[in-house]
């Protein structure tokens, strides 16, 4: 078992705590609070036990000086000390003397948020491929480290895998929940469904082969359905084929045809956002682009869907970020909110298609991380716990 946030003795005690504060903001307004929300237990409870906290989190990419600017963590300092009614103080630099004198004047229950971690990716990717040095130089910031943010636990970063080599650390209560809802697929009740949609075959290949071994049924959306298709024989049209996986798919069919469903209509338009049209997988045009599962497939999906116990969704069904390309899954999502059944939203666009269309809290898990739950599926080590030290 990994050590948690409880078994240490916080009190005066300086505590990087990294955190997944990779929200979605828009002209310096951030879009959706959940992951800072979902921080706060952890970060109350250090400023409760008597902790000098600093956080620790990355947002966007950053490739080039320009990229700093939008994806600067104050407007996340903003909201974060709207909802702790505290005003958390904040680093404007990610090294150096100015962070270091903020990081000495703290007092118990104080909270420094740092600039975006990324913004050591200018020089050489220093973050983003965990240099050694510089995980050094931020543990020698504190006396503890607590990994919280999923999100990231599948990366091996200077702020998560870096840190954690060089202090005593331990995970937090939201990464300890995450990994708590997924122990539950180590021995499922069944039927045993997968849901798997987005843009790229590529990108699922490994979760793919290992749930086809495990599950029941995998039902196939989005984007990525058309590669399937188009391994069946079927004509696309435009739709996006990811054709370096077609073999990959040609072979899972093969093997696991009775387990693997694909649509068998969808939503078609000439160019995003222009005209619909329903079609059967036989009907597309060449100018056809598939954009949202159809009536029929919906329907079927159902059917499995209401003989399930637990069912696991990565990757929603359509573009559902235009409403004409939603509806595929808003009824998944509003089927599976009336099932007494384990439900696992894994992250991502899916989770954020839960949240904006009211499914929030409907749920038994809404992973905060995409890439960090589709490699648990896969049954990967994540590098960010891995490192942590047992009890």
């Amino acid at each position: 078992m990994k050590k948690s946030i409880r078994d240490f003795d916080l009190n005066g005690k300086k505590v990087i705590i990294r955190v997944d504060f990779n929200v979605p903001i828009k002209d310096g307004i951030i879009q959706d609070d959940n992951r800072i929300v979902m921080s706060l237990k952890t970060i109350k409870f250090a400023r409760e036990k008597g902790a000098k906290i600093i956080l620790l989190s990355h947002l966007g990419r950053i490739k080039e000086e320009s990229d700093k600017e939008k994806n600067t963590l104050k407007p996340v300092r903003d909201r974060l000390s709207e909802l702790l009614n505290y005003d958390v103080i904040f680093s404007n630099v990610t090294h150096g003397k100015e962070l270091e004198d903020k990081v000495n004047s703290l007092k118990d229950g104080d909270i420094l948020l740092v600039e975006n971690t990324r913004y050591e990716d200018l020089d050489g990717k220093k973050e983003s491929k965990c240099d050694e040095d510089l995980g050094k130089y931020w543990a020698s910031l504190g006396d503890i480290f607590i990994n919280d943010a999923f999100g990231t636990c599948h990366r091996v970063h200077a702020s998560n895998v870096g840190i954690a080599s060089n202090l005593p650390n331990g995970i937090g209560f939201l990464v300890e929940e995450e990994l708590n809802n997924f122990k539950v697929l180590d021995n499922p009740n069944r039927p045993y469904t997968v849901i798997l949609g987005g843009a790229k075959v590529s990108d699922k290949i490994g979760v793919i082969e290992s749930l086809a071994r495990t599950c029941d049924y995998i039902l196939i959306g989005g984007g990525m359905a058309y590669t399937f298709l188009n391994a069946l024989g079927y004509n696309v049209g435009s739709s996006l084929l990811d054709i370096e996986s077609k073999d990959f798919c040609i072979d899972i069919l093969k093997k696991y045809k009775d387990k693997i469903i694909l649509p068998v209509d969808s939503i078609v338009s000439k160019e995003l956002g222009s005209d619909i049209k329903l079609k059967n997988n036989n009907e597309f045009s060449p100018d056809d682009i598939g954009l949202d599962i159809g009536d029929k497939t919906i329907e079927e999906f159902k059917k499995i869907i209401n003989k399930s116990k637990t069912i696991v969704w990565n990757g929603p069904l359509g573009y559902f970020e235009i409403d004409k390309y939603s509806k595929g899954t808003k009824e998944i999502l509003d089927t599976l909110s009336k099932l007494d059944i384990t439900v696992i939203i894994g992250g991502g666009d899916t989770a954020s298609a839960a949240t904006n269309f009211g499914y929030k809290d409907k749920f038994t898990h809404i992973s905060t991380g995409g890439g960090a739950s589709l490699e648990l599926l896969e049954g990967k080590e994540l590098p960010g716990i891995e490192v942590i030290d047992e009890i």
